[in-house]
Parts: structure tokens; C-alpha cells; sequence
């Protein structure tokens, strides 16, 4: 194998496969001092203020003149002046194409009695405010396998009780956006086909009113939804010995399925990626986007996320829009991310992080670039707004924040019953009612971190496995998990913390 990688001949830069030292040969010109694992190298001279490209695409300017052979990072690479904010032909819906073969894959899921598909077959707790969260853990506490394994022994079908707490519920804006996004995201986690049963507690009092809630929601309470106050209870202990027999009540009915044979069109995948490095859009990125191509012809659902993190490359997916007006509310999130983040004095540029740049990226249209790889190349068929319910079949996006655990929550109410994450640095991420696959992007972290890892996507940087031979072998793993398997996170005991809807507006 060569050191170094090179992504297109157009290329400004090659990244390097491990650690090069001042000296190295690489290509036909010399290393000009270290370069760590996963950084870029310049393939030639590039002059102060020029672009510099990466998978033949622009991810900065140089901020002084850089040397064939010498570092590429963030002492000589930025935004440019302008902040990125150079032309970019959005070609709405050039790159459409046919719909591939349908293909056909069975996975053993659970059918509910509306036809919806599950994963998994969980009993949830949720709260409408921040204030009822500890009484909605203490009756999920009692239910614990592993500080009270009677409680589910009789049980074997139910794969927990989980609470769901959040931060928010009152002190803003009744009418508000954030109100909205609060109640559709609480709307689709307690519709969702993962729970057999939904329980929620309230306060009494929160600005979040559960009857409100309810209505909003087109929700009515029954033998799987059901809800109550604390104050109309008379207290915690009385609410926690509520809530307790509430769910004993439901455990019978929970229990009382059985895995059978379902095409793989009932999956829907959330992508996400975190702790990102510069081998991101070389392996992990671009293998999960072949799972989702395969999982497209077998008519199944994936959904891109993180409108910061495909900031820069939003093009791309505008190519791909299978109407005009599909690309064209892409465009208008990403508009209105550049007003949000301004509003707080902020910028889009605001990552990436301090790990992400440790591990070579260095702007956020590098990073974006590789972040679009996890959708593959099949056509985009919908853009939806936060938690919104995801209809449509096929690669869908949604926009949401790009921090991990606000943007899966928002994907999950959408109703994906799986997630796949994909992580350079390290992530000990789960989620809640649906498994939560990792994927590694190098060998040096599955060695490191092999008990949070589902699958080495390394071995494509190692030279041991092809995108193709890779992206097979993550939508086994989806299908494997789907019917049933534990993920690494699952048997870690994640889930009930990630649980982050996204707040905005004022707190007040």
C-alpha cells in the first residue's frame, strides 16, 4: 500500500494513510515535517488565497503559501475572507436517476396491529416537563433487569422499561417554535412502533400541558397511552406507585408478540456521525452510504441529518432532489441556519470540534463533504423539518442540529427504528428505542474502543475490504440487529440519557 491516499486526480491534497515523517517520499515529492495519521499533505505548491480541493471539491482557501509536501491544516488553511461563501450550482435534480432493480430482504420484526413494523418492543416513560423527570425514572428504575430482574421475568418479550426525561417544558413560549418542535418530537416517541405501551407524567402546571399536548398530537389516551400529573396524583411516592401499576397493567399486552418474517422496506435509518477524522468520508462514510443504496433497492428509508455538517455541500443533495421544490427546502434550511446562527452571534464554520481537527479535518466544508458520503447516491426524495413524521420511502433528509444526540432524537420521533453512526475518535453513543449501530472509520479506534465499535470500517483504509465488500456487511449487521441482536450499546446499557430534543428560543 502506498502512505497516502489520493480521493481524485484533481486533487490539491492526499491524506495520509498513518504518521509521516519530515523526509518520506510520497508521490513524486518529499515530506516537509510530520504529518499525523489521517492530516493532508500537499500534492503541490499552492498559492496564498487559492482554493484548495478535496474530493475534487473546494473545503478552504490557503491563508499563506503552502509547499508541495508540507501540512495541510488550520496554520495554513481557512474559510478564506469570505467565510466559504463562494458560489455553489445547486443543478437541482441533475444527477437524478432511475430507481434501481427492487431487491428483496427479510428481516424478524415485530408487526403491530396497525401494520407498522418494530425493531425492538419496549415499554417508555416520558415526561412533559423537566420537573416530572425523576419521578418517570424511579417507575423505569423499578423495572431494571439488572437491580430488580423479577419485575420483567415473566416478561421475556418486553426489551425494557426506559425513561425518556428532558430538560424543557416550560419557561417559554406556549406558541412558540420550540414548543412545536418539543411536541412533535414527544408526538413521535409516543406513537412510535418500538414502544408497546407509552406512559407520560406531567407536573400539572408546566407551560408543556399534557391535555394541549394531546390535542395537538391527535393523541387519545388508551390501554398503550396513558398519562397523569403529579399534582393531580398528590405526590412522588403516590406517582411512582402510579405509574409502577400502570405499566404492570400494560406488561401483559407488550408481552404478547412474536418475531416473524418482514421485508426489509419496513427499515428506516437514521445517520449520524460523530467525533468525526479525516478518514470519515474515506471509509466509514461512503460504506454506510452503500448500505444505504442497498437498503433504497430493498424499500427501505434512510435519513441524512445535521444541516451544520453538511454545510458547504448541500449541492450535492440538491443534485440528487427528485423535484425542484425538494432541493429548494434544503436551500431554505440552510438559509435559515446562516440567519439562527448569526441571530446568536455565532457562525457555520463553527466546527469542527477540537477532536475533529485533532484528527484532520479542519474546515467545515472538509468535513461536510465527507459527512454527505453517509447518503450514498441514491435520489433524494423529501426534506423534512425537525421530528416530523418521515412518510416518504427511499434517502430522505432531515434538518436538525449537528450535535449527535439532539439530531438522532429528532430522527428517531421522525420514526427511524435504527440508527447508524459513524465515529473516527470515539463515540459510546446509544439510543432509545432503537438500536444504535457504530461503525469505526479506522483500526486504530476499533483496537482501542473494539467494546463500543459494531463493525471496523478501518479495514478499507487498511486495504482489506472495498466500500462495496463493506457496505454489505453493515446492512447484514442492519438486518441482524433489526431481527433482534444486540448492538454493543445495547448490552452497555445505553439509550435512556440521549433522549435530547432540540430547544430553541428563549428561555424564560
Amino acid at each position: 500500500m502506498t502512505p497516502f491516499i489520493r480521493l481524485h486526480p484533481a486533487d490539491d491534497v492526499v491524506i495520509a494513510r498513518g504518521q509521516l515523517v519530515g523526509g518520506a517520499s510520497v508521490e513524486h515529492f518529499t515530506v516537509r515535517g510530520l504529518v499525523p495519521a489521517g492530516h493532508k499533505v500537499a500534492a503541490r505548491d499552492i498559492a496564498a488565497g487559492a482554493p484548495v480541493r478535496r474530493y475534487n471539491q473546494i473545503i478552504g482557501f490557503a491563508s499563506r503559501p503552502i509547499a508541495q509536501g508540507e501540512h495541510v491544516h488550520t496554520h495554513n488553511l481557512d474559510m478564506g475572507p469570505d467565510k466559504g461563501d463562494f458560489a455553489r450550482d445547486y443543478a437541482f435534480g441533475a444527477d437524478v436517476k432511475p430507481a434501481p432493480p427492487r431487491r428483496e430482504a427479510s428481516f424478524m420484526g415485530i408487526r403491530r396491529a396497525d401494520g407498522r413494523v418494530a425493531t425492538r418492543n419496549y415499554i417508555g416513560v416520558l415526561t412533559s416537563v423537566n420537573c416530572s423527570a425523576t419521578a418517570a425514572r424511579a417507575i423505569a428504575d423499578h423495572f431494571s433487569r439488572q437491580t430488580n430482574p423479577a419485575a420483567l421475568a415473566a416478561f421475556p418479550n418486553v426489551d425494557g422499561v426506559v425513561a425518556l426525561t428532558h430538560g424543557t417544558g416550560c419557561g417559554m413560549d406556549t406558541q412558540g417554535l420550540g414548543m412545536q418542535i418539543l411536541a412533535r418530537t414527544l408526538t413521535g416517541y409516543a406513537t412510535h412502533a418500538n414502544f408497546a405501551g407509552v406512559l407520560v407524567v406531567g407536573l400539572g402546571c408546566e407551560a408543556n400541558q399534557i391535555n394541549a399536548w394531546l390535542a395537538t398530537g391527535h393523541l387519545v389516551e388508551g390501554d398503550n397511552l396513558q398519562t397523569f400529573n403529579i399534582q393531580d396524583t398528590g405526590g412522588t411516592r403516590k406517582t411512582v406507585e402510579k405509574g409502577i401499576a400502570l405499566i404492570n397493567a400494560m406488561l401483559p399486552r407488550a408481552n404478547a408478540v412474536q418475531r416473524q418474517p418482514c421485508s426489509a422496506a419496513h427499515i428506516t435509518i437514521g445517520l449520524q456521525c460523530g467525533g468525526s477524522d479525516g478518514y470519515s468520508g474515506i471509509s466509514a462514510n461512503p460504506a454506510l452510504g452503500a448500505a444505504v443504496d442497498l437498503l433504497v433497492a430493498h424499500g427501505g428509508t434512510a435519513i441524512l441529518s445535521e444541516t451544520p455538517e453538511v454545510y458547504g455541500a448541500e449541492h450535492l443533495l440538491t443534485r440528487r432532489a427528485v423535484r425542484r421544490e425538494v432541493g429548494e427546502k434544503l436551500v431554505e434550511r440552510i438559509h435559515w441556519w446562516e440567519r439562527y446562527t448569526a441571530l446568536n452571534e455565532g457562525e457555520m464554520n463553527n466546527n469542527p470540534s477540537p477532536g475533529n481537527k485533532a484528527g484532520g479535518l479542519t474546515t467545515i466544508l472538509e468535513k461536510s463533504l465527507g459527512a454527505v458520503a453517509k447518503g450514498g447516491t441514491s435520489n433524494l426524495e423529501a426534506v423534512y423539518e425537525y421530528a416530523e413524521p418521515v412518510t416518504a420511502h427511499g434517502f430522505v433528509y432531515m434538518d436538525t442540529p449537528g450535535y449527535d444526540p439532539v439530531s438522532a432524537t429528532g430522527q428517531v420521533a421522525g420514526g427511524a427504528n435504527m440508527i447508524c453512526f459513524t465515529t473516527g475518535r470515539g463515540s459510546a453513543y446509544g439510543c432509545a428505542p432503537s438500536p444504535s449501530l457504530k461503525l469505526a472509520t479506522n483500526s486504530a479506534l476499533w483496537q482501542r474502543q473494539e467494546e463500543d465499535m459494531d463493525i471496523n470500517c478501518g479495514e478499507i483504509v487498511d486495504g482489506r475490504a472495498s466500500i462495496q465488500e463493506m457496505g454489505q456487511r453493515i446492512f447484514d449487521l442492519v438486518l441482524a440487529t433489526a431481527s433482534g441482536q444486540q448492538s454493543k450499546s445495547e448490552k452497555h446499557g445505553y439509550g435512556q440519557s440521549e433522549f435530547v430534543p432540540w430547544q430553541v428560543g428563549a428561555v424564560m
